[in-house]
């Protein structure tokens, strides 16, 4: 896949909360709402070396109190360098106390739905994604969307891949698809053809994978291949203090050329799971009383002794490359798919058909 090498850098500052505090938060994804500043810092550069990317360093004060600061962005640039254009730091205040407790929408608009791009008229490739911060976590990621951006080749095994906060738990009566968690692309694939980036990979639950992102997700790859268009889009989690698992995470769209018209967006999207708790300082998890009282609910943690085991079942079907069949991941066809003919789908049925594959006359998916 070829990308113009242009790099639009933009630091845009993680939540900080609770200094170095341990103990985790409930269900509910932010109960303290503390506002914070987001400090976004535009830099658009023709090179043709890489640049870095901005990082975000917290300054502790007290138990209470956490100094955000964010760190200058450098690009490389050599004498190959055909244009630099700058532009100026500006502040957005962006404050968890604006957003709703989860109560059963898994998304809620943030400023109005309107994304808090400074330059809106970039019609150039590019992605970026931030470095993993010392605790191993992702920061945003950013990325201008279009057909250059998008797969050429089927998605391949991400399970080698261990998000900050990862474990691997089912419960099997509540979930459908059964695992908790998911290991969610900031940028999907299908957008992006990005697929074993850790930097683009977080601990997501499956109700904010399906529910939350992924209509998001479509509609922006529905938009860019229908009109070949592009769309600045990026995805931003959201930590509270030194957790592993992101309370959620921030999604912006804007479509260049139509000036929005296509696509528009600023949404918040709640990483929870109906009827379980979870401690979000290291991914630990448990049903809820009032699913207990609904239901008999089997959980299962699951321990696999490799790589290939720990995704067999996470994921809706697992699709041969080579013979063009997909199957359900019980399927006893699945052990006899090479590895270089695996893709382990996230999707519909329809979709898979869509793509010209067919169902497995075995298991009948």
């Amino acid at each position: 896949m070829l990308k113009k090498p242009i790099a639009l850098l933009l630091s845009f500052v993680m939540l900080a909360l609770g200094g170095c505090t341990t103990t985790g938060t409930s269900s509910v994804p932010h109960q303290s709402k503390p506002s914070a500043t987001v400090v976004s810092t535009e830099i658009i550069t023709e090179i043709s070396s890489e640049t870095a990317v901005p990082v975000l360093s917290t300054t502790e004060s007290s138990a209470s109190e956490t100094t955000v600061t964010s760190v200058s962005t450098t690009a490389a640039i050599t004498e190959e360098t055909t244009t630099t254009v700058a532009a100026e730091p500006v502040s957005i205040v962006f404050s968890l106390a604006d957003i709703p407790s989860y109560s059963g929408e898994p998304f809620v608009e943030v400023n109005n739905n309107i994304p808090f791009f400074e330059d809106k008229t970039v019609t150039e490739a590019f992605e970026s994604y931030s470095p993993l911060d010392d605790l191993g976590r992702c920061g945003p990621a950013f990325a201008n969307i279009c057909i250059e951006l998008m797969p050429t080749e089927p998605r391949g095994p991400i399970g080698m891949i261990k998000p900050s906060g990862w474990q691997t738990i089912r419960y099997d009566d509540l979930i459908e698809g059964k695992f908790l968690y998911n290991r969610c692309h900031l940028i999907s694939y299908e957008n992006s053809g990005e697929n074993a980036n850790a930097q683009n990979l977080i601990t997501g639950t499956r109700y904010l994978n399906i529910h939350g992102m992924l209509p998001f997700e479509n509609k922006v790859a529905d938009y860019v291949k229908s009109t070949g268009n592009h769309v600045l889009y990026r995805v931003t989690p959201i930590f509270e203090g030194n957790n592993l698992v992101a309370n959620g995470v921030l999604m912006e769209g804007y479509s260049v050329e139509d000036q929005g018209q296509g696509i528009q967006f600023c949404v918040f999207c709640y990483n929870v799971q109906p009827g379980i708790g979870i401690d979000y300082s290291n991914g630990d998890s448990w049903v809820m009383e009032e699913s207990v009282s609904e239901t008999t609910t089997t959980v299962t943690s699951v321990t696999t002794p490799s790589e290939h085991n720990e995704t067999e079942e996470q994921c809706d079907y697992v699709v041969n490359t080579n013979t063009k069949k997909f199957h359900l991941p019980s399927c006893s066809s699945v052990k006899d798919t090479k590895t270089k003919n695996r893709w382990d789908y996230n999707g519909s049925r329809d979709d898979l058909i869509a793509q010209g594959y067919t169902p497995c006359k075995r298991c009948n998916p």
